[in-house]
This record gives structure tokens, C-alpha cells and sequence, in this order.
């Protein structure tokens, strides 16, 4: 069964409310190290039973506590082990200090330690809470273990990514896995930061769940448990006009291909009609490829607004291969005065670059009914600010996007962050890596107007589409091309 908390992501300012209010309700704070610490030990003896030697280092705070006490365990059950430390471990204090006293093994230098075969280290130097580039004596003890091609265990996140922003400060360990406590940390599913944590274990150390979920914010790792009561049901009585009518806007004659793409993944993804929108010019070339889904011919806004008329037509994708930015703001502007919804991508948000408010003041409101899918560049054009602002997270940027434009918004890539302008986001991390090829954003489009086109909310029809996105990516296998990918989909009933 699904709970709240197993998808929970929790920075590391709200992980620190989240110690103080445990302790508070009187739980022991040194009590949650030991059984951290205690949970690194045995992830270590489970992982590498052929360990020569476990080398913990230490830092100078909390996440070096967690490492005695894991020293303390391993040494316990038999392991050789070595600690070295960062500082001096005579300035500890709190619970740090008392898991050093209650260590009562030698400890050396950091500056001491050099990796040799058979080693595993233990890292537990920095934890999340890193926001300043790690200091030059760890960044040679990580440039000396990566020559020396040593394991690395990383205790709640490898030192030298910030667990805010997933980003490397300075130097950074990578680690084949990392134990965490309670929940993840956006450093945990925030690229390059999930590439360096390896393979990820979650330790329940026992602070009750009504805390993470009382002191921690609207992020969530994207999971079907999420959106899955929205997405639409099939019943007898459905037909194709109940599962939504999809239009998707072509491109010129030679760059039609982009919007055939969308249009087919709309298909596939559930939509009961799905037409091509086409100039004159355009009309033969996709005529010449187009079954099953239909081709209707619009030459200018008085065309469109007459195929307004069906009001059964309230969902659109305007954006791949389009190419025509003075004819893209002219129809963003007459769909969004018709009350349609709208999925803007590629050439839709090029169109708004040199005037990003003029979109948003289209949309700007009642519930989000614009969904934008832009990847870093696209972001930039619209966004410049948020993009070039390195403080800002990508879950920052994504929900501060989102607010300011009242849609929801995809900042694409392998982390891909699902954002809405009530400040829940969503971090996807089942994209594999060989989905980023040539119209993969093209299908994706296609598949979040399905969604919309049947009834979903933006944010849940944006959520679900990443997440069939990536899960057909995987299905479809390495050298797969847009086309394979379509036809990859699995229906909503498969996703459990």
C-alpha cells in the first residue's frame, strides 16, 4: 500500500525542523544516530562481505556521528576497520560527541588515509546539509579514491554534492549506494546527484510520519500511487468522444513529421480522436501519412475560430515543428480567449521569447489549463532569470515557473520536474538515459494532450504522461526511436 512518506522528498533545511520536532517529542536524538549509524554498518556487511577493510571517514558534524557509530558496529562484528577525520574530533559536540566518545578506537587524519585494494570506504564526512564547496584536503581524498577505483558507501548523500540542488561542490564522492534516513533529499533524485548516490536505501530510523509530512513541503518522487484516482475510467458507455478530441498543429510541408509524432502518441495514450491541424500548403504531406488519425485544413484564425465551433474540440498541442512564431501567438491568443486547454512545446515557447508575459497573462486565470514542456534552453527563453540564478534548484526554478505563468510546468531532462502554481512538484526518475533522442519531446507533448483531452487535471495529466513517457522508454529498450516508443505504451490499467 502506498503511504505518503514513501515518496517524499525533503530538503535539507526541513529535514533539520523535522530532527528538532522529533526531539522535541521526546524522541532521543542520539538514539535516531545510533540507529542510523547502526543501519550504515549493516548496509556495509550486507553489500561487501569481502571487505579487507571498511574505511570510515568523519566530518566535523552530525553525518560524522552516524560514522562512529557505524565504526563502533562494524568493528563490533568482526571488520577491520579504520576511521580517519576531518577536524578534530576533540571539538565535536551534542550527539556527535558522544558518538566519538563512545567510538574509544584510534582515529587518524583525513589527510592520513590512502586507499588501498580490498578497501571500502564509508563516507561520512558531509550529509545533505552540504552548501559550500567541500575543502581542498576532501577534495584530494576524493580524487585520490576515484584513481584507486575504491567503493564508495555514502551515509544520507556522498560528500560533495548539496542536497538541495543535487549539484557537485567542487569535488564530490561517487558512490555505488547511499543509505538515507526517513525519506529522500531532492540531492538524491536531482541530476548529477542521483548519478553519485548509486544505488539508494531509505532507513526508517523512527520519527513518526505525521512530522515528515507536517514539516515537509509539496515534493514527491512521481509515482502512479499519486495521479492514478485521475486518471480517466472506461466504462460500457465510453466512446470516442467521452475519451477526448486531441488537435495537434502542423508544421510547413517539410517539417511535418514533428507533429504526426504527437499526434500519434495522443492516439496511443488514450485520446478517442486525434486531428492533425494543417495549413493548405501542409495538407499533402501529412495527408499522405495520416489513418487513423484525421487532418483538418486551417489557413489563419478565421479557419480556426470556425473549428471552435465544436465545443467537443477543447485540447490542443501547438509547438512541434511549428516554426512560425507570429502565427504560433496569434493562435495561443484565440485558444486562450475559447477557454481551450493547451500544451505549449518547442516552437509554441520559442514564439514567446521576446514577450514571455504575454503568454502568461493569457492564462493568467482560473485553474491551469496551459501545460509548457520545455527543456533548459526553452526555459531560458521564457524564464531568463530563474535559469540563470544558480541558487535555485531545478525543483526551484520548476515551481517558480509555474507560479508565474498559472500552468503547469515540465522542466524535461532524466530528472524531470513536474511543477503547479500551487507549489506541488513532482521529481521523475524512471527516464533511462537512451530516451533522449529525436522526437521523444514530440511524443511526450502528443501524450500529455491525451491526457488532458480525456478529462485529467493539468497537473495529473502532465505527472502521468512523464511517468508513461519514461515507462515505455524503458519497455522499448536501448536504440529506440520516437516510433518504437509509441508503440511501447502501456495502457493507464498496467500501471500499478
Amino acid at each position: 500500500m502506498h503511504q505518503e512518506i514513501d515518496t517524499l522528498i525533503v530538503t535539507p533545511e526541513d529535514m533539520g525542523n523535522i530532527d528538532r520536532a522529533a526531539a522535541q517529542s521526546g524522541l532521543s536524538s542520539y538514539g535516531l544516530m545510533e540507529r542510523a549509524g547502526q543501519a550504515v554498518a549493516a548496509a556495509a556487511l550486507r553489500r561487501y562481505p569481502g571487505a579487507l577493510r571498511f574505511a570510515v571517514l568523519c566530518g566535523p558534524g552530525n553525518n560524522g556521528g552516524d560514522g562512529y557509530v557505524a565504526a563502533r558496529a562494524l568493528m563490533e562484528a568482526g571488520a577491520t576497520v579504520t576511521v580517519h577525520a576531518l577536524g578534530e574530533p576533540a571539538l565535536l559536540t551534542g550527539d556527535a560527541a558522544r558518538a566519538f566518545a563512545a567510538f574509544q578506537g584510534r582515529v587518524a587524519p583525513l589527510s592520513g588515509y590512502t586507499p588501498c585494494i580490498g578497501d571500502v570506504i564509508v563516507d561520512a564526512l558531509f550529509g545533505a546539509g552540504l552548501s559550500r564547496d567541500v575543502p581542498e584536503a576532501v577534495a584530494d581524498v576524493i580524487d585520490a579514491v576515484r584513481k584507486a577505483a575504491v567503493a564508495v558507501l555514502a551515509v544520507d548523500l556522498p560528500s560533495g554534492v548539496d542536497g538541495r540542488t543535487g549539484q557537485i561542490r567542487g569535488a564530490a564522492f561517487t558512490a555505488e549506494a547511499t543509505v538515507t534516513f526517513m525519506c529522500r533529499k531532492p540531492g538524491h533524485v536531482l541530476l548529477p546527484g542521483r548519478d553519485l548516490a548509486g544505488a539508494l536505501e531509505v532507513f526508517d530510523i523512527g520519527i513518526p510520519g505525521r512530522l515528515l509530512v507536517r514539516h515537509g513541503d509539496h515534493v514527491r518522487v512521481n509515482r502512479p500511487a499519486i495521479w492514478r484516482m485521475a486518471q480517466p475510467a472506461q466504462t460500457g458507455a465510453t466512446h470516442k468522444y467521452l475519451r477526448g478530441h486531441l488537435a495537434v498543429f502542423s508544421g510547413p510541408a517539410l517539417t511535418t513529421g514533428a507533429a504526426r509524432l504527437s499526434a500519434a502518441a495522443g492516439l496511443h495514450a488514450g485520446a478517442g480522436l486525434v486531428t492533425v491541424v494543417s495549413s493548405r500548403e501542409a495538407a499533402p504531406a501529412n495527408a499522405t501519412h495520416l489513418t487513423a488519425v484525421m487532418l483538418k485544413v486551417v489557413d489563419g484564425e478565421k479557419d480556426l475560430a470556425k473549428l471552435l465551433e465544436d465545443e467537443r474540440l477543447k485540447t490542443f498541442v501547438l509547438g512541434p515543428g511549428f516554426g512560425d512564431p507570429n502565427t504560433a501567438r496569434r493562435y495561443v491568443r484565440l485558444l486562450a480567449e475559447k477557454d481551450r486547454r493547451l500544451v505549449l512545446d518547442a516552437d509554441g515557447i520559442s514564439a514567446f521569447r521576446d514577450d514571455p508575459q504575454a503568454l502568461f497573462s493569457l492564462f493568467a486565470t482560473g485553474s491551469p489549463r496551459l501545460v509548457l514542456t520545455p527543456h533548459d534552453g526553452e526555459f531560458a527563453r521564457l524564464f531568463s532569470d530563474l535559469a540563470s540564478d544558480a541558487a535555485l534548484s531545478k525543483i526551484d526554478r520548476a515551481r517558480r515557473a509555474a507560479t508565474r505563468s498559472n500552468g503547469v510546468v515540465i522542466l524535461k531532462g532524466a530528472d524531470s520536474v513536474i511543477a503547479a502554481p500551487d507549489g506541488r512538484v513532482l521529481v521523475n526518475d524512471n527516464a533511462p538515459p537512451w530516451l533522449a533522442t529525436a522526437g521523444s519531446g514530440d511524443v511526450l507533448a502528443g501524450i500529455v494532450g491525451a491526457h488532458l483531452a480525456q478529462g485529467m487535471p493539468a497537473f495529473e495529466a502532465a505527472a502521468s504522461a512523464v511517468w508513461r513517457h519514461g515507462a515505455a522508454g524503458r519497455k522499448a529498450g536501448e536504440g529506440l526511436t520516437a516510433e518504437s516508443l509509441i508503440s511501447a505504451f502501456d495502457g493507464f490499467d498496467q500501471m500499478k
